[in-house]
C-alpha cells in the first residue's frame, strides 16, 4: 500500500495526472524507474521505521512470537487507518502511463506489455534478492540468523544489523511491488495491500518458508491454481480456493514444495 501510494505521489510530482496521454521510450523509461524508487523508498523507509519502533523493543524483551504476530496485524490496521483518514477510503486513480498493447496471444491468452513488465520485474528482482543472500556477507548473516540467532551472535553477527537489513529489504522489494501494483490496475487504496499480503505469505508457505526461489514457484503456483479455481467454480470463488490451498498446505506439507529446516527464531 505504501509503495502504491509513493509511486502515485512521485508521478503527481512529476506533473503527470490519471488524463495524461500514454508515455514511450526514453520518457517512459524514466517514468517507471522514479516510480518504482520512489514506492521503493517510501516502503523500505517505513519498513526500517516498523522495525526500530515496534519490533526491536520486542525482541530485546524476548516477548514470544506471538506478540511479533499481534503487532504485525496491529501496525497494519494503524497504517491503513493512518492513509484512509489522510486520504479517503475512496479508489484513487493511477496515471496510465504505458500502453497495454497486445503483444501475442499465447493459447488464448493474451499477453500484453503491462503483463510483461511485471514478470520480468519479478524475475529480475528475485535474482538480485537470491543472489544477494546467497551470495554476500550480509547474506550469510541473515541465513545464520534464521536458523540460530544465539550461534550466530556467538560467532559475531550484529543481530540487530542483520535484522534492520532484512526489514529493509522487505520493504524495498515489496515497495517495487507496489510500483508495479499501480501501473498494472491503476488504482491506489487504503486497504489495497490487505489481500496481496495475505497471499504473499499462502505463496511463501506453498513455495517453502525461507526459500527465496520456493516464493517465486509458489507465487506462480498460487496464481495457476486461482485462476483454475475461477474457471471452475467461478470469479467469487477466486479467493476462497487460493486460502484452501494454504489450509491443505498447512495440514499436509508444512515445509512447502521447496521448504527446508529452519531455526526456531525464525519469522
Amino acid at each position: 500500500m505504501i509503495g502504491v501510494f509513493s509511486s502515485l505521489f512521485a508521478m503527481h510530482a512529476m506533473g503527470i495526472q490519471s488524463a495524461d496521454p500514454t508515455k514511450s521510450g526514453f520518457v517512459l523509461f524514466a517514468v517507471l524507474l522514479v516510480a518504482t524508487l520512489a514506492g521503493m523508498l517510501g516502503s523500505g523507509v517505513a519498513a526500517v521505521a516498523m522495525e526500530r519502533i515496534a519490533y526491536r523493543p520486542l525482541r530485546r524483551r524476548k516477548a514470544p512470537r506471538l506478540a511479533a504476530l499481534i503487532t504485525a496485524i496491529g501496525i497494519s490496521l494503524f497504517l491503513q487507518e493512518l492513509f484512509a483518514a489522510r486520504y479517503g477510503r475512496d479508489v484513487l486513480g493511477f496515471p496510465r502511463v504505458l500502453a497495454k498493447t497486445q503483444l501475442f496471444s499465447f493459447f488464448g491468452a493474451n499477453i500484453r506489455t503491462d503483463k510483461v513488465l511485471v514478470v520480468v520485474s519479478a524475475l529480475v528482482l528475485m535474482f538480485a534478492l537470491d543472489r544477494f543472500v546467497n551470495g554476500t556477507r550480509l547474506g550469510r548473516g541473515i541465513r545464520a540468523v534464521a536458523q540460530d540467532p544465539e550461534t550466530a551472535s556467538l560467532m559475531g553477527v550484529n543481530i540487530d544489523r542483520i535484522v534492520i537489513v532484512t526489514f529493509l529489504l522487505g520493504g524495498l522489494t515489496a515497495g517495487a511491488a507496489g510500483a508495479l501494483y499501480g501501473v498494472f490496475f491503476e488504482t491506489a487504496r487504503f486497504d489495497i495491500g490487505f489481500i496481496p499480503g495475505i497471499k504473499a505469505f499462502t505463496a511463501a508457505v506453498l513455495g517453502g518458508i525461507g526459500n527465496i526461489r520456493g516464493a517465486l514457484v509458489g507465487g506462480l503456483m498460487l496464481g495457476l491454481l486461482e485462476n483454475w479455481g475461477a474457471t471452475v467454480l467461478g470469479g467469487q470463488w477466486k479467493d476462497v480456493f487460493a486460502f484452501t490451498v494454504l489450509v491443505v498446505v498447512l495440514m499436509f506439507r508444512p515445509t512447502g514444495v521447496l521448504g527446508e529446516a529452519l531455526g526456531r527464531a525464525r519469522a
